[in-house]
């Protein structure tokens, strides 16, 4: 009974041993993603009523977006809408299967802090899929599911992804 015991323990031990937790370490994210991208401009953007200029911020598998929104139609205060010109933000991850990428996060302040849910614009949570090709090393095209609009983004700062705790 002795040796039952002594071995019961001796395999507890090899499990717990070989089940150690994996560190709190952010994901690597998609190498070829990591740094600032901007859009300049979109096709026919004079012609359109309202349209969005994005700017990603990519580090790791993190991503922080600003949303440059301009509309010729007043759909809300214009205490928010600013004459047609006004800033959304997003803080969230992605992740990357095949050409799909999936980004998901929340709406946030200029510093990227939590939005409350009342106030100008959009709040709470963000998804998004895109369809991205990638046309050069500092020139990709994110092709958004709900939208026909190509986002053509430029690099204008290329990192790499040291991953921090979580």
């Amino acid at each position: 009974m002795q040796k039952h015991f002594a071995f019961l323990i001796f395999i507890f031990y090899l499990l717990a041993a070989a089940c150690s937790p994996n560190p709190n370490l952010q994901g690597r994210g998609e190498s070829y993603l990591q740094g600032e991208w901007k859009q300049d401009s979109v096709p026919k953007q004079k012609q359109l009523l309202s349209y969005s200029l994005y700017r990603f911020k990519i580090t790791c598998d993190s991503v922080y977006m600003e949303l440059s929104e301009y509309s010729k139609v007043n759909a809300g205060m214009d205490s928010c809408m600013l004459s047609g010109h006004w800033q959304e933000y997003i803080r969230g991850t992605y992740s990357q299967r095949n050409d799909t990428l999936h980004i998901r996060g929340n709406f946030c302040n200029a510093d990227y802090s939590l939005k409350p849910q009342k106030g100008c614009f959009r709040s709470g949570p963000y998804e998004e899929f895109f369809k991205v090709s990638k046309k050069t090393d500092s020139v990709v095209q994110f092709l958004s599911t709900s939208n026909v609009i190509p986002i053509n983004l430029h690099l204008i700062k290329r990192t790499s992804c040291t991953p921090k705790p979580l």
